[in-house]
């Protein structure tokens, strides 16, 4: 009889994570779920649960004991995200794990535009001088996020421009995650760029939401001082301005643009395009 291969999976209490611990529950595999806070761990039965954060390596070396295959969910925005990231991903090739699939950044690049792509560039390196096999997911801006753009005036606000980006939905982004984890060496060493099927304007996307809406929605191409002005109503430290600001300019850049076929490749299925998702409520 053959061994069913260990799985484990990061951020399962969060969306992206937990979506993926579900679709991997009860399939040919041994899962285990690495989480924060056990109580808010899915209720997935077979499931082994460990209390692990990333900056926490003895943990997390202890918990990838005997894992085959990691997926690493990018951690929450913080100052010292990348150094978590490091963190981690020195336990897992610590622990001895085979592969490891991370959710990156599209256009991921020491330069880019968008301030937390370079943490993700810097976090990729690292997993490629590890010597595990490895799997980079380099997500679009996520889809789900559109809507809550849409303030209560129905504008949306930003310096985007009429630069293009290819937003995908985090659906997408678990279903392509769960074909990665389970057939690893058909994806080892790639980078796939997850996006939907469609490039937009921040103008067209609001012609989308008021379309589904049935309200009138625009867009308002900010200047950056404006941007930034418009975000200083909510008090956060400047790493964080700077990267809420410059998820527009990086669309303005064009550095968010271009379609791929990634996720049908990974999944066997179109992705979701804006009207799609509004449409699924997913």
């Amino acid at each position: 009889m053959t061994a069913r291969p260990t799985i484990a999976v990061t951020g399962a209490t969060g969306y992206v994570g937990g979506l993926v611990a579900r679709a991997l529950g009860g399939s040919a595999t041994d899962l285990r779920l690495l989480v924060r806070d056990p109580a808010r761990a899915p209720e997935i039965p077979g499931a082994d649960v460990f209390a692990v954060s990333y900056d926490d390596r003895e943990a997390a070396v202890a918990a990838l004991d005997g894992v085959q295959t990691v997926l690493m969910v990018s951690a929450a925005e913080s100052a010292d995200r990348l150094e978590q990231h490091l963190t981690f991903v020195d336990a897992v090739a610590a622990a001895g794990v085979e592969h490891i699939v991370y959710t990156s950044f599209f256009g991921a690049a020491p330069d880019a535009v968008f301030t937390l792509a370079r943490d993700h560039f810097a976090t990729e390196e690292r997993i490629k001088a590890s010597g595990m096999g490895y799997t980079l997911l380099r997500d679009n801006f996520y889809l789900d996020f559109l809507p809550a753009l849409v303030g209560e005036d129905g504008v949306i606000r930003g310096p985007a421009a009429e630069g293009r980006f290819a937003p995908v939905a985090r659906a997408d982004v678990a279903r392509s995650a769960v074909a990665a984890l389970t057939a690893p060496h058909h994806h080892r060493g790639l980078t796939y760029d997850l996006t939907g099927p469609e490039s937009l304007t921040m103008s067209e996307a609001a012609d989308i939401l008021a379309e589904h809406l049935g309200r009138e929605v625009r867009y308002h191409d900010e200047t950056v001082e404006e941007a930034y002005a418009s975000r200083r109503r909510w008090e956060a430290p400047d790493w964080q301005y700077d990267a809420w600001v410059s998820t527009y300019t990086a669309i303005a850049a064009g550095q968010l643009d271009g379609v791929s076929s990634a996720v049908a490749t990974l999944t066997g299925r179109e992705p979701l395009g804006l009207r799609d998702y509004l449409a699924a409520g997913e």
